[in-house]
């Protein structure tokens, strides 16, 4: 079983210019607006910042307030284990089911600490449903074996 919830991720776009991340960023953090996750794709004319707020609805009256062209999407957050396999235990499970993950990030996590994937599915309620009810869950490593004073 997997601890998953839905969440609201906000795709902000944004024009390819020195200083465009870091107003949008600086406005976020001036509210002290957390961000769980974030990614920032590009294109020649734009760039796409997805995101994932600890407060959407403070984040949502930011972005008004920049004025910036904008997308909410329903994703599911999974919180996860930082170790190898963690992601491909929920993309097989998924996949299994037939669900199919339209695209997927990852925060980065300390090491044996926990990660946040963020997942777009085909079905999201389905995908939801299935990571609450089944799936296996990664024990951590220890990190620590083996390791006595020298």
């Amino acid at each position: 079983m997997f601890e998953a919830h839905s969440a609201i991720q906000f795709s902000v776009f944004l024009v390819n210019k020195p200083g465009i991340l870091a107003q949008v960023t600086r406005a976020l953090a001036d509210e002290k607006i957390n961000l769980v996750a974030m990614t920032l794709v590009d294109s020649q004319e734009h760039g796409v910042l997805r995101f994932v707020a600890e407060n959407p609805g403070a984040a949502r009256g930011v972005l008004g307030k920049l004025n910036l062209p904008m997308t909410e999407t329903e994703v599911l957050c999974v919180d996860l284990s930082n170790h190898p396999g963690a992601l491909a235990d929920v993309a097989t499970l998924l996949g299994q089911e037939h669900i199919n993950i339209n695209y997927a990030y990852c925060t980065s996590g300390a090491p044996g600490g926990r990660t946040t994937g963020v997942f777009k599915a085909a079905d999201q309620a389905k995908a939801q449903h299935l990571l609450l009810k089944g799936g296996k869950v990664h024990k951590e490593p220890n990190l620590h074996k083996g390791r006595g004073r020298r």
